[in-house]
């Protein structure tokens, strides 16, 4: 049975409780791994999950002390740049230093290049930000703590009908989880009666977008005398390349003529921010992207744990970086759960999941699938505003 309050709430309390005697065994001090991008593409999700690490590492050695526990926890931070390739050399320096439980990679593309290691090395790996369905597999070292592309592609899908779009053209990056979303939108868009028209994927390192404007803005123009301007939508599975994307087309009005829809990797993108002509774009199309989205009920312990990350990064962090907070709180319990674990690993799997089953953290409860991933969701949608001459993200709506 889940607990009925999350463990935060023990914290409240911590003024009010004489400290307990440092336990004078020797401790068992435990690394647990991250493997964000930090200066690379989709930062600002690695600085923020690097943050919740952080905190979440002080605030579970806090309570070790309290509850005389033996176990210590820390971290060990590597920015893999959302490059698969330092990725790979990641995850290999974490077991050179015989660390066996990872936070991340946040890409699908990422975790999909680490997974066959983790799985051979037993390292327990949880992700929170890869959403690609082709990674949804059971029984592996591999877990999620965001909802996957399925989820997010079907809310989104039915907010872009529901508004009105009929046609739906769509553009991704040629990775895992872009090109997952990509498909994912497409199939729940003409599940509901649109059609969805792909283009094919353009590749990670592609500055020059001229040949996939080309295609759209042929698109675009045979889709809008057929069924009119205003049935008609793009839809766009990115990361932070998407500024250069927008800044391309952001000359041609027959772009413009169109809504425009983007997929998670660009939430909260200070690449796009930063670019006068592509917020200009984005503004011109009400361009929004869905993120994963907190509880209406949320934890009490939210807004302060939120309020220590803004401090530390300067912006408010989302789910997919709350969730990390969680995960760190997970991997902890499980350890300190069963003694030896990790050199169990089938074990240690099991009482992952069970500590998972009844944890109720910031980002709610977590509920993971038979593939170990979030089944459930629920999304909001960000846009680009400017006030007093400064762009910034902002809350537009929620998922239906």
């Amino acid at each position: 049975m889940r607990n009925k309050y999350p463990v935060f709430l023990f914290f409240l309390f911590l003024p009010f409780i004489a400290c307990k005697k440092e336990n004078t065994l020797k401790n068992t001090n435990i690394t647990i791994g991250g493997l964000f991008s930090l200066t690379g593409n989709w930062a600002s999700l690695g600085v923020a999950s690097q943050e919740a690490m952080s905190l979440a590492i002080k605030d579970i050695n806090s309570y070790m002390v309290l509850t005389g526990s033996s176990y210590r926890f820390s971290m060990s931070v590597f920015d893999t740049k959302l490059d698969t390739t330092l990725a790979q050399a990641a995850i290999k320096e974490v077991l050179g230093k015989n660390i066996h439980s990872i936070i991340g990679p946040q890409s699908s593309s990422e975790l999909g290049s680490i997974r066959s290691f983790a799985n051979a090395n037993n390292i327990l790996v949880v992700s929170q930000g890869s959403t690609a369905s082709s990674l949804a597999i059971a029984d592996d070292a591999i877990f999620r703590f965001c909802p996957g592309d399925a989820v997010e592609g079907k809310a989104l899908a039915q907010t872009i009908y529901t508004g009105g779009i009929r046609s739906l053209i769509t553009i991704a990056r040629n990775d895992l989880g872009n090109k997952g979303l990509q498909n994912s939108v497409g199939l729940s868009f003409s599940g509901l009666g649109g059609v969805a028209d792909p283009i094919s994927p353009y590749e990670i390192n592609l500055n020059d977008f001229s040949p996939i404007l080309a295609a759209l803005k042929s698109k675009i123009q045979q889709l809008s005398l057929k069924n009119g301007v205003d049935q008609v939508g793009v839809y766009l599975a990115s990361f932070d390349e998407c500024a250069t994307l927008f800044e391309q087309a952001s000359a041609d009005p027959v772009f413009t003529s169109v809504r425009w829809f983007g997929g998670d990797g660009v939430v909260f993108s200070n690449a796009l921010i930063a670019s006068e002509m592509g917020v200009l774009f984005a503004e011109a199309t009400h361009f929004f992207v869905p993120n994963f989205g907190l509880p209406q009920q949320a934890n009490p312990n939210l807004a302060a744990i939120a309020a220590a990350i803004k401090i530390k990064t300067g912006s408010d962090p989302d789910a997919y970086a709350l969730s990390v907070y969680d995960a760190t709180w997970v991997i902890a319990k499980s350890e300190a759960a069963f003694p030896g674990s990790s050199k169990d690993f089938t074990t240690l799997k099991s009482v992952f999941l069970a500590e998972a089953d009844r944890y109720y953290g910031i980002t709610g409860p977590i509920v993971l699938n038979a593939a170990g991933d979030r089944s459930v969701g629920a999304f909001d949608y960000w846009g680009i505003v400017t006030e007093n001459g400064l762009p910034k993200w902002e809350l537009l709506g929620k998922s239906l």
